[in-house]
């Protein structure tokens, strides 16, 4: 399933708080950095299981865009945890 959010981060702070995020706060299914580069970053965890994350600048900031069949709802859980961007482009 692929999820998309848009955030007034930067790129590379996004994909900083991912790689944290995934590691440390997903209890019994954390995911580690298998790979990564300014726009993307891969994450291996149960099973052989992806989460693949990608970011791309926007009108209003960054969109992050994450696909993953398991993790579904930590990929919910982490795009909760960064700032919104609201209807006028303000935090």
């Amino acid at each position: 399933m692929l999820h998309e959010y848009e955030t007034s981060l930067a790129q590379g702070d996004v994909l900083a708080r991912a790689k944290a995020f995934f590691a440390e706060r997903v209890p019994h299914y954390g995911a580690y950095l298998e790979s990564e580069s300014a726009t993307h970053a891969t994450f291996r965890g149960q099973g052989g299981e992806e989460i693949a994350l990608a970011v791309m600048n926007c009108e209003a900031g960054t969109k992050v865009r994450a696909s993953s069949p398991l993790y579904g709802q930590a990929i919910g859980r982490f795009f909760s945890t960064l700032p919104a961007v609201t209807s006028d482009g303000r935090d």
